[in-house]
């Protein structure tokens, strides 16, 4: 196992900086980060070229990468424009994406797997189509539309929650925020383990479990659920970067001021600095995340093993 884990991290060291470069190359592409410094009014050559100079967009791109890559490794995400370093954006953003996104995870294993487990044994049933049919309204409806209308009616008409989540984001505050933001998540999840199940229900050591006259708990639990939650683990690992990384519509909808709202603030003014640190934080937290998952395979199936 260590030895796995040793390949692993080296294997994820050209995966960081292929794609902490490919982002770094359409960031510095997508325009003018001075003229969207000076805003609507163009800045005159001589204050150009000091901005420039003073945040290294003389150089070539090539150079700025080798900078930029150098100073991540001190732990130096660059300065944004407003001449706040990057790191203090990142220790108020990511706290509240994290709580936001662990909230999300929590209800997508909850109730996802919850309800793929019940129609998984009941499939073909009414509970079993009516999930199924809920599921694909779920995945068809924008998560745009779907956080708006919780808005609307939780928030406006009937007053139960706040329309917009307060500075400190507390983690009952963000129970509706996170729900929109698993939605298709735990859609996805929930049809996943349905298929799972219904799959493994016709195993043979399923089959030989009840033979043997375990209890039907038991069968399920010890048995039939460990073995069909590998695709579902697999699915929710790779899921929690994209939770992270996708929480801009949700984060807009309901003013929460988390990674979303930073990148969102850094591609709307061009500030490549802060788009770039929180976009490479990110791909860590894929490629972490991506490694736990792959180590959970074998406490959930002991026949696997690494070398």
């Amino acid at each position: 196992m260590g030895r796995y884990v040793v390949r692993r991290l080296l294997q994820m060291i050209p995966v960081f900086v292929g794609a902490t470069l490919l982002i770094f190359l359409m960031v510095n592409v997508m325009g003018d980060p001075i003229a969207g410094l000076c805003g609507e009014r163009a800045c005159d050559p001589a204050t150009a070229a000091q901005l420039k100079k003073e945040f290294g967009l003389d150089k070539p791109v090539w150079r700025q990468y080798l900078t930029y890559m150098g100073n991540v490794f001190t732990g130096d995400f660059g300065t944004a424009f407003n001449g706040q370093p990057v790191t203090e954006l990142m220790s108020t953003a990511f706290p509240v994406t994290i709580r936001l996104t662990v909230v999300a995870v929590v209800l997508e294993i909850v109730i996802g797997i919850t309800l793929g487990v019940v129609t998984g044994l009941r499939r073909g049933r009414p509970v079993d189509t009516g999930v199924l049919l809920a599921t694909l309204v779920v995945i068809s409806v924008p998560t745009f539309v779907t956080g708006l209308l919780l808005q609307l009616l939780l928030g406006v008409q009937w007053g139960w929650i706040r329309p917009s989540v307060s500075p400190d984001a507390a983690f009952g505050e963000l129970i509706v925020p996170g729900l929109v933001l698993a939605s298709v998540s735990l859609a996805y999840v929930t049809r996943l383990t349905r298929t799972s199940i219904a799959e493994n229900k016709r195993s043979d050591y399923v089959r030989t479990a009840v033979a043997k006259g375990l209890p039907r708990g038991r069968v399920i639990t010890r048995h039939l659920l460990r073995n069909s939650l590998i695709p579902v683990v697999t699915f929710i690992g790779t899921d929690i970067g994209a939770l992270m990384g996708g929480a801009i519509v949700t984060e807009r909808i309901f003013n929460i001021h988390g990674v979303g709202y930073q990148l969102y603030q850094g591609i709307l003014r061009q500030n490549t600095q802060t788009v770039v640190g929180f976009v490479t934080v990110l791909v860590l937290v894929f490629l972490v995340a991506n490694l736990l998952v792959d180590l959970l395979y074998a406490v959930l199936d002991p026949r696997i093993r690494y070398a």
